[in-house]
């Protein structure tokens, strides 16, 4: 991306309606899902019990999932320094990170992209990830 700095929720949703193949369930609402070949990569979570605030107990109502490729991905991702990625342990085994909407700009751009690229290629068929990543020169 040309002009890197950091990036939106509104970057973010851009980003998986652009991904090849894709399918918005729920477009019309704040909570859309993101899927390709019927599997979702990216999904805005309605609030819930698992992810809340510590000092007040309120539901986080700006949780988005992000599929991973394994749980290896997923436990190198929350394991960096200082990264808002995060999981529950309803997620436990479940191949998702978690990242609040209001921590999205501690991504730039091109950071929210290739979470996105690389949740869709989690999702994606063998066949759909092969042509996208030859597309893109990265294979």
């Amino acid at each position: 991306m040309a002009e890197d700095r950091p990036a939106t929720v509104e970057d973010l949703r851009r980003c998986a309606g652009a991904m090849p193949h894709v399918t918005v369930q729920r477009a019309d609402t704040d909570r859309p899902v993101y899927q390709v070949g019927g599997k979702s990569f990216v999904f805005f979570r309605t609030p819930s019990p698992d992810a809340v605030d510590p000092e007040t107990g309120e539901r986080y109502d700006d949780v988005i999932v992000l599929w991973v490729a394994s749980e290896e991905e997923k436990q190198v991702l929350l394991a960096q320094p200082g990264t808002p990625l995060f999981t529950t342990p309803h997620f436990d085994g479940h191949r998702s990170v978690l990242l609040r909407g209001c921590d999205v700009g501690r991504f730039s751009r091109q950071e929210v992209f290739e979470l996105v690229a690389d949740a869709w290629l989690s999702q994606a068929s063998r066949r759909r990830a092969r042509a996208w990543l030859d597309q893109q020169g990265l294979r």
